[in-house]
């Protein structure tokens, strides 16, 4: 981390025979939750907050006290007391670097660290997350389900191992303006078939949308980016899981584990978009946050296609929640 900032443990990485420590640092978010008085307010739900048990914290309660899918089998913490942070910018990319990595944003302070301690700067995360570093590793033809005609393009960046793809459908041309969708990884619905989320008949529809602007002489892409749980990783997602079984809606259990509530990387899909020479694109989707990312970006997009699907009964309080909380464009 930056000079001055203390040795910092992940409390859900390290080996269980770390020594314990008296300091933890946390999101402002978890502090709320953990009824620290002076974070019940606070403007930045995600800043880094430093706070002291009474006695020394080790590992499994560390562990109890990040995660709040273990509050109801662990309701007994603290009391704590925060403390001044005076090396913020540290802390804040520590909790960073921990959303990036999928794990609890949740560091002992000043424990025996595990391994020599590895110095990173803001710089460097804003170098990690620089769209411009992604590059087109390869292209080949793959025929799909929807689409014999598709081609698959696999974009990647140094020192990431997250491969993001394009699937493009029909044959591409800079005479008719292609059909996109930017579609995040979810493994649970993708794959799995999750009834809790629309991800994959989302992206179902979107291959076949894109299916048929082929079959007229269009063509489409679809992005698939490894952005598990609106950026918060699989494990984290798990644990938002657990949170709206005991009520939380899907925002919510997001910022109770002191992650935010919308973590995925939009501009990284612009880049692929220029890559493949589509900067002027038809974007098939209901939320207007990344119609307005691209924009920024620089990517035109003529055209809002919407994208509704019909809910389901354990679907229902999430669309909802996306409608009503995330501004989503859904009737």
């Amino acid at each position: 981390m930056l000079p001055g900032t203390p040795p910092l443990l992940p409390v859900e990485t390290a080996p269980d025979d770390r020594a314990a420590a008296p300091r933890l640092l946390l999101s402002a978010a978890r502090a709320a939750t953990l009824k620290l008085a002076n974070q019940r307010d606070a403007a930045d739900p995600h800043a880094p907050v430093l706070i002291r048990d009474i006695a020394p914290v080790d590992l499994v309660s560390a562990r109890a006290i990040a995660d709040p899918a273990l509050d109801l089998a662990t309701p007994l913490k603290g009391p704590f007391a925060s403390e001044a942070l005076p090396w913020a910018d540290g802390a804040a990319a520590a909790l960073e670097l921990a959303r990036i990595a999928g794990i609890l944003p949740a560091f002992l302070v000043d424990a025996e660290p595990a391994a020599e301690p590895v110095t990173v700067a803001p710089a460097d995360l804003a170098v990690l997350q620089d769209p411009g570093r992604l590059f087109l590793a390869t292209r080949t033809r793959l025929p799909v389900a929807q689409a014999e005609e598709a081609e698959i393009a696999v974009f990647r960046a140094p020192d990431d191992l997250r491969e993001h793809v394009a699937l493009v459908i029909g044959r591409q041309s800079g005479e008719r303006v292609p059909l996109v969708r930017l579609h995040s990884e979810c493994l649970t619905g993708d794959i799995l078939g999750s009834l809790r989320c629309d991800c994959g008949p989302q992206l179902d529809a979107a291959l076949h949308a894109m299916a048929a602007e082929a079959a007229s002489g269009g063509w489409g892409v679809l992005l698939y980016l490894r952005q598990e749980g609106r950026g918060i990783g699989l494990v984290n997602k798990m644990r938002a899981y657990r949170l709206q079984d005991q009520g939380f809606d899907t925002l919510e259990a997001n910022i109770r584990l002191g992650l935010p509530a919308e973590a995925r990387d939009f501009p990284v899909a612009a880049r692929m978009l220029d890559l493949l020479g589509a900067r002027t694109i038809r974007l098939l989707t209901n939320n207007p946050a990344k119609l307005a990312a691209l924009q920024a970006a620089g990517v035109t997009v003529t055209e809002r296609v919407p994208h509704q699907l019909p809910g389901n009964p354990h679907n229902h309080r999430y669309l909802t929640t996306k409608r009503d909380a995330a501004g989503h464009l859904l009737t």
